[in-house]
This record gives C-alpha cells, sequence and structure tokens, in this order.
C-alpha cells in the first residue's frame, strides 16, 4: 500500500508527538479503532490488520480506513560504512497521532464489529481502542 506517485521522495523525518486534533470521531462506521499512543505506522502493518479484519467478518460489513501511510522512509544495509549519503526508498508510513481514528467498521452486530477490531488491533504496534457512536 503506497502512493502512486510522490513529489520528493525523501522528506524530513519529523515527530509524532502530539495529540490529534482532526480524525478523532467516527465519520463513516458505527464502530472504530481509535489509537492510544503515537507512532508511525507501516503500510504492511495496516494492511495486515485490514486483511484480518476482512477476513473475519467474510462478506458482512464494510471497513474504512482512515489514515493512509504516504510518508516515505529510506533505509541503508547494515554493512555500510558512515558517508555516502541518505539510503534508497525502503517503505512507506503514516504518522499516527494519539486519539486518531484508525479503522471503521459499519453493518455488523456489536459483537462481531468488536471482535474484528480486536483481531486488527492486535496487527498494530500502537495501543488502541475500540469505540462506538
Amino acid at each position: 500500500m503506497q502512493p502512486s506517485r510522490v513529489k520528493h521522495t525523501k522528506v524530513h523525518k519529523g515527530k509524532v508527538k502530539a495529540v490529534a486534533s482532526r480524525g478523532t470521531k467516527l465519520s463513516f462506521g458505527s464502530f472504530g479503532l481509535k489509537s492510544e499512543e503515537s507512532s508511525w505506522l507501516k503500510s504492511n502493518q495496516l494492511e495486515s490488520a485490514r486483511r484480518v479484519m476482512a477476513k473475519f467478518i467474510q462478506r458482512g460489513g464494510k471497513i474504512w480506513m482512515r489514515v493512509f501511510p504516504d510518508k516515505p522512509r529510506t533505509a541503508r544495509s547494515p554493512e555500510l560504512g558512515m558517508g555516502g549519503g541518505r539510503g534508497p526508498l525502503s517503505h512507506f508510513v503514516v504518522p499516527v497521532e494519539a486519539g486518531r481514528v484508525i479503522f471503521e467498521i459499519d453493518g455488523l452486530p456489536e459483537a462481531t464489529a468488536r471482535e474484528a477490531l480486536r483481531l486488527g488491533a492486535h496487527k498494530l504496534p500502537v495501543k488502541t481502542r475500540i469505540i462506538s457512536r
């Protein structure tokens, strides 16, 4: 999961330590997964969480992903010495602040939706909370 095109392949690292001011309420679904701490989420972590939730609900409800990994990260191989500039593009991340809604689910009974979100939360490296309308 990555953007189709990026204007700049290498961006500043930045810090993620604030509390979210936008994206904190449910917009689409009846249940959601909200981050309790700030961190970077990789695209493969988000995709893994989305897949396990989709597999659990099968054809029932609908899942919305409220964040998208659009920040490129670079990495150099571990055996390289100092110097030589910045490494090549490695993967994409999304900076998620505490309080940000990551996933939303609708069209399912409460027990099923909560279990699907719980399974998805296990795939993410941040503490999360399940919220409802």
